[in-house]
This record gives structure tokens, C-alpha cells and sequence, in this order.
């Protein structure tokens, strides 16, 4: 097996199931999905390096919780940080959420302080752009999948008593100049698997977990199970085996307790076993959005530390 790297598994002993991704790999297969405990299909470990260029991202964002407590509560996700790559030194820019996602999407946090709704915030946004906006206006694609979101571009909480859908969690709803566009791009997340299992994924996609899933509401548990479930399709997808997609799961926050230092995790066959401590935050991921877009970065996101130098992308 010269040449082989394989790593034990941090975060479920999972091994020796590594180990056998890696025999079929050498076979002459690509990379395998191995089962998980429960004998469901569990992530592939890509044994081979990425054949294409990054074309795609798609970001996840949990609820929160800092670096340490989503590497001890959540072992899937660790199991794949620790197989791909992951920043140690990655922190968000505010609190509470909403400043965080339209950083992330607009470049600027637009002087927003709190969890307004769209309608209350729309006025410090004006005409900005969002990464959305401008990939489509690239001739590129973007999309949102936002779990129990009941139509395409909610405004406002649903169901309002419960809330599993947070509008503040869905950026692109509070850029008006975007409005049309999100009406038809900003959908539930019931199309999801189907366009992952299709590598009909777009340029730059976001994954929105309800508050039941992203930790916010429910557990770091729950939350980990969900991206187990979720991810499958796209992880096994051909998009993601070649390395036309790319996968930064991040958190919005963190508790208030940790300096706002959050695990930002980058998954593609590009990586094994990358741990980067130079210092990024948010901004970093908007200007590597912008980048795979094929675009100047957006307002702050100009002078961020660079993503994709940090991994060597």
C-alpha cells in the first residue's frame, strides 16, 4: 500500500472502515461510501487527489457554538474536518446572527446590530449585491436550500409560534436588488438531494438547516445528525469526487465565551488532513465566494485574509 495515507478516525472509530475505503480505492475504484454504525451509506473518503478545478461551493452554516464545542460535539463533522481540512483560527465578526450572514453574502455587515426582519434591515442594505446576485449576473448559477421554509423567499418566520424556519438565517431575503431573483432561486430544501445526487448543485449554493438542525434550537447532536442525513447525496456526487465542489461548513457565532472563534471546516479531495492556523474570519469566505464566481470581492471582503492561499486550494 506505498503511497497510502490513511488516519484513524477521530470522531466515531471509524477506522477500519477507512481502511477499506481505501483497499477498494486501490482496486482501481474512486472513493467508496463506507456504512456507518447503523449500516446506512456514511461519507466517502476521497483516496484520490481532485481531477478538477473548484467550480462550485456550497456553505452550511450551525448555530452558536465555538471551535471547541463543535469539535467535541459533533463527531461527523470532526470526522470530516479531520479528513479534508479545517481553520483553527477562524472567528466570526458579531454578534448576534443576521450581521454574520449578510457579511457573508454581502461583503458588510451593512450596519446591522441585531436579528431584524428583512423589512427592517432593507433600508441599510439598499442596492448592494450578494454573492447571489452576482454569480447569476456572471452567468453563473446560485441557489439557497432552506430547510422547513414553506415558499421561496420567506420574509418572516414559519411557523411564527414555533419558528423552525428563521428568516434571519436566510441572507439572501434581505437584499431587495435581489428580490426577483431570490423568488426563484431561494427555495426549501426538498430539491436538495435531488440536484446533489444530479451534480446539478450551482456555483455558489448555501444549505439552511432549521433551528431544529443547526444547533440553535436543538442540540450539537442533532445537528450533526443532520448533516450526516443531508450531506450524503452531494458528498457522493461526482462534482464533489473530482473536486469541482467544495463544502465550508461554518457557524455563525459562538456563545458569547470563546472569543467568537468558530470550527470552519473545508471539505474536498483537494485536502487530507489540512489544519490551517492562520488567523480567518467570515470575510474570508466571501472572498473566496467572490473567487469561484470569477469576480472582484465584495466591499470588506477585499482586504480578508485569503481562504484559498490559507489552504493552498
Amino acid at each position: 500500500m506505498t503511497g497510502l495515507r490513511v488516519s484513524r478516525a477521530r470522531g466515531g472509530g471509524l477506522a477500519a472502515a477507512t481502511i477499506a475505503a481505501a483497499v477498494l480505492a486501490l482496486g482501481g475504484c474512486g472513493a467508496s461510501p463506507r456504512a456507518d454504525e447503523s449500516g446506512g451509506t456514511a461519507t466517502p473518503l476521497a483516496t484520490e487527489p481532485a481531477s478538477a478545478p473548484a467550480s462550485k461551493v456550497l456553505v452550511v452554516i450551525e448555530e452558536n457554538h465555538s471551535y471547541d464545542q463543535m469539535r467535541a460535539g459533533m463527531p461527523y463533522l470532526t470526522e470530516l474536518s479531520d479528513t479534508y481540512g479545517y481553520a483553527t483560527h477562524w472567528t466570526a465578526l458579531r454578534h448576534p446572527s443576521e450581521p454574520n450572514y449578510l457579511a457573508i453574502v454581502g461583503g458588510s455587515t451593512f450596519g446591522v446590530t441585531d436579528d431584524g426582519p428583512p423589512r427592517a434591515q432593507q433600508r441599510k442594505i439598499g442596492s448592494a449585491d450578494s454573492v447571489f446576485d452576482l454569480a447569476l449576473g456572471a452567468g453563473k448559477t446560485a441557489a439557497t436550500y432552506a430547510q422547513s421554509m414553506p415558499a421561496n423567499c420567506r420574509g418572516s418566520d414559519y411557523p411564527v409560534g414555533a419558528a423552525r424556519y428563521a428568516v434571519r438565517h436566510n441572507p439572501w431575503a434581505y437584499f431587495p436588488a435581489g428580490r426577483a431573483a431570490c423568488l426563484k432561486h431561494d427555495q426549501p430544501s426538498t430539491a436538495f438531494a435531488t440536484d446533489a445526487r444530479a451534480d446539478a448543485l450551482p456555483t455558489i449554493g448555501f444549505l439552511i438547516p432549521d433551528l431544529d438542525h443547526d444547533a440553535h434550537d436543538g442540540t450539537l447532536s442533532e445537528a450533526d445528525d443532520w448533516l450526516r442525513s443531508t450531506l450524503q447525496p452531494a458528498l457522493q456526487s461526482s462534482d464533489f469526487t473530482t473536486g469541482r465542489l467544495v463544502i465550508v461548513v461554518t457557524a455563525d457565532e459562538d456563545d458569547e465565551h470563546s472569543g467568537n472563534t468558530v470550527l470552519t471546516s473545508v471539505l474536498t479531495p483537494a485536502l487530507s488532513h489540512k489544519v490551517v492556523d492562520t488567523p480567518l474570519d467570515h470575510y474570508s469566505l466571501t472572498r473566496y465566494l467572490c473567487l469561484v464566481i470569477g469576480v472582484p470581492p465584495l466591499k470588506d471582503a477585499a482586504t480578508a485574509p485569503d481562504l484559498k492561499a490559507a489552504f493552498g486550494l
